[in-house]
């Protein structure tokens, strides 16, 4: 939008603050270069826009917003003379992209001193050289300080997961090698108890009948009831004065196994009709090993489903596969994000999922936002941990006016109310010196709010802090139009 040129007054330009020091030449110079412009209530410049301008205000009232998921957010609403905004960084050249990073709008007739962005650069140059380096040196400074610290924190949060899916990873490969150990030798007595029986005076028909036997106790393993303690006990004394009474040795030794199997009186009864008497021991030995061999088998597929999906998590989390912006749904990166977290969360750490199972997908970036859910979820436990090291992290998915809700809850001691306004600040921690960079949440914020445009805002007393993170349903800028967030 543009306004109606007025005349420039050196004398009025000196007025203003940020000019109050300048020569009557420099004074001269910005009159010539620059214009006075007259604006009616209405927008000025809007957010995104190529920055061409540097606005400084002589009267009048100018608002500044904010686009945040989706709703312009105010910001700054002020009257007082001198104020500026616009090209502030226009001195930095092609080396930013030059944009307005918020919208300007007036509320009423308001006058402005309008310099354009290229004269504006040129000034800064030709007549504060010292101040421009200064600038140019912290700008950039701190933004390499930061993608180096925030290249640190990722390796260091990368180095965690692996350790705690190398953790998690290890128990059930462990249960399988174990199993399989077992499980071979297993077979080698089964072979060498079947080599006894068929050298023993058996009948054709007393040797189908025993196989028929062992097919249909297979079956009963794979339908074994789950007991309780008290109830598999009760049941294994039950067995094991069976055994005994039938001259079966070790029967105490036989009667666990039989009872996880799902095998009872009423079926080892049917084993012992089915089957002479003089080979009942040795039938009974060579059920014993079917069954151990059938347990050992569902151990050791239980092992490697659970490694299966350890590895489908971490593919999850890390989503290497997949498109970088896509239609996802949270949960599933919520579950991956928690899987992988699991060995940091620990035991003393109970994790309550309170999940709107109705959300519908959302578009996003699901690497980074699991990014955002490590980085809250370590917040989280780590105020916990910093409280004893127990504690409820309750994660909740919700609808909120049209957005979808994630929201970490925590029983920690909660943010103090003077440094709540600083946490998504650029290197602001409250870990000791070493254990934290300050750009976790600032990371977070940007991911969701430059990238997403989302909100992410947070709520504490003590014992309940959460964290809610909001996304729109729908997309609006494609990623190759917003700004790189980590």
């Amino acid at each position: 939008m543009s306004g109606r040129i007025m005349p420039c007054s050196p004398r009025e330009i000196a007025s203003l603050f940020l000019f109050e020091k300048l020569s009557a030449e420099q004074l001269g110079r910005l009159c010539s270069e620059g214009r006075v412009e007259l604006f009616e209530p209405g927008p000025v410049y809007t957010e995104g826009d190529p920055a061409t301008c540097f606005f400084v205000m002589i009267e009048g009232t100018v608002v500044l917003s904010r686009r945040v998921a989706g709703d312009d957010v105010e910001v700054t609403r002020t009257s007082q003379r001198g104020v500026y905004a616009g090209a502030m960084q226009a001195y930095l050249g092609d080396r930013v992209r030059q944009v307005y990073t918020n919208s300007m709008r007036v509320t009423e007739p308001t006058r402005f001193f309008v310099l354009p962005a290229d004269i504006f650069a040129d000034i800064m140059t030709d007549w504060f050289p010292m101040a421009t380096h200064l600038l140019e040196g912290l700008f950039f400074g701190s933004k390499n300080t930061q993608a180096a610290i925030g290249q640190r924190e990722r390796l260091l949060a990368l180095g965690s997961l692996s350790a705690g899916l190398t953790h998690e990873l290890n128990n059930p490969a462990a249960a399988a090698v174990r199993a399989t150990a077992t499980l071979r030798e297993r077979v080698a007595k089964m072979r060498r108890k079947l080599a006894v029986i068929t050298e023993g005076p058996f009948s054709r028909e007393a040797l189908a009948g025993l196989i028929e036997i062992q097919e249909r106790t297979a079956e009963r393993v794979a339908k074994a009831p789950v007991l309780s303690p008290l109830e598999a006990s009760d049941r294994e004394d039950t067995l094991t004065d069976w055994l005994e009474d039938h001259g079966i040795d070790h029967g105490w030794q036989l009667a666990p196994a039989f009872v996880q199997a799902g095998l009872d009186t009423d079926w080892l009864e049917q084993v012992a009709a089915a089957v002479d008497e003089e080979i009942l021991p040795g039938a009974v030995g060579w059920l014993n090993y079917t069954i151990e061999t059938e347990l050992l088998m569902n151990e050791i597929e239980d092992s490697t489903t659970r490694i299966s999906h350890l590895v489908d998590a971490a593919k999850q989390y890390s989503q290497l596969d997949r498109a970088p912006y896509r239609v996802v749904d949270v949960h599933e990166l919520l579950e991956s994000t928690l899987l992988m977290l699991s060995g940091k969360i620990g035991a003393g750490i109970e994790v309550v999922r309170e999940y709107d199972r109705t959300l519908p997908p959302v578009p996003a970036y699901p690497a980074e936002l699991n990014q955002v859910w490590t980085n809250l979820i370590d917040n989280a436990v780590s105020a916990m941990n910093g409280a004893g090291g127990t504690g409820t992290l309750t994660v909740r998915t919700a609808l909120d006016h049209e957005q979808l809700l994630v929201e970490f809850r925590d029983t920690g001691p909660g943010i103090p109310p003077e440094i709540k306004g600083r946490i998504f600040d650029p290197f602001f921690t409250t870990k000791p010196v070493g254990e934290g960079t300050g750009l976790g949440l600032d990371i977070s914020w940007r991911i969701v709010v430059n990238k997403h445009h989302g909100s992410l805002r947070v709520e504490s007393v003590p014992g309940d802090t959460r964290f809610q993170v909001l996304l729109p349903l729908t997309a609006e800028t494609p990623a190759e139009e917003v700004e790189e967030a980590v």
